[in-house]
């Protein structure tokens, strides 16, 4: 099953690649390359030991508990983790010591905590600001209105290195809904770079999976965030 495995992943990976390829041609934005990261909550550990294996180095995770259980077993690899999930306060310590880049910062209070922690390890925890452009009730993330003065009031935090936005779009079975918002991100973040915030890069935009990914990189995405692209034939997602 392991072979069989490997087989699926790199076919689907290499599939996945022509795809951001090619949307990447189509982009007016001049993205070089998009950084894929994959989104592994809904596999173990020995299926991203086959993505090592193939060159992926990026693992994204939402659940800090099940990274912790992933590292472990994994902890002969150079990966890095990228958190996408909500952080809560009190895992903020843990989280700062295990992810390379935390997505899903959108509070003050969140940032003055994982600066404090960052702090006690010496060491400067990069970090994107969750922005909800779609205005979901049910996401997190700051408005889009709120997120120059958040980038104002932070910026003096020495031990935390802003690097770009985030955004989660719907779930739509037409990409194209999602459209108008990931252009909304890439509009916010030229904004951002305008007002020349100190200590503020806006290094990454990351928005689109899935089902939306290309869409996403055609306005300006140049990290993404692909999960079941990359597991079909391999495991049933609901």
């Amino acid at each position: 099953m392991e072979s069989n495995s490997y087989k699926i992943i790199e076919r689907n990976l290499s599939e996945l690649q022509e795809r951001i390829k090619s949307a990447c041609s189509r982009s007016r934005y001049g993205q070089e390359s998009v950084e894929l990261v994959i989104s592994t909550k809904y596999v173990e550990a020995d299926i991203i030991r086959i993505l090592s294996e193939l060159g992926i180095s990026c693992i994204g995770e939402n659940r800090l508990q099940d990274t912790e259980r992933k590292i472990e077993k994994l902890n002969d690899l150079d990966l890095k983790w990228h958190m996408f999930g909500h952080l809560q306060r009190n895992k903020v310590k843990k989280a700062v010591h295990i992810f390379d880049l935390i997505h899903s910062v959108e509070s003050v209070t969140l940032a003055k905590e994982i600066n404090k922690e960052s702090e006690k390890l010496g060491k400067n925890t990069r970090i994107l600001v969750e922005v909800n452009v779609s205005g979901e009730e049910t996401k997190y993330g700051l408005s889009p209105d709120e997120a120059i003065p958040f980038l104002q009031e932070i910026n003096n935090l020495e031990r935390i290195n802003v690097e770009g936005l985030m955004t989660m779009a719907p779930i739509v079975d037409d990409p194209e809904i999602c459209r108008p918002m990931f252009k909304g991100l890439r509009e916010l973040s030229e904004k951002i770079r305008e007002e020349n915030i100190q200590n503020i890069d806006m290094k990454y935009l990351s928005m689109g999976m899935t089902q939306d990914f290309e869409v996403a990189i055609e306005e300006g995405a140049n990290l993404v965030r692909v999960g079941s692209a990359v597991f079909k034939g391999i495991i049933t997602f609901k």
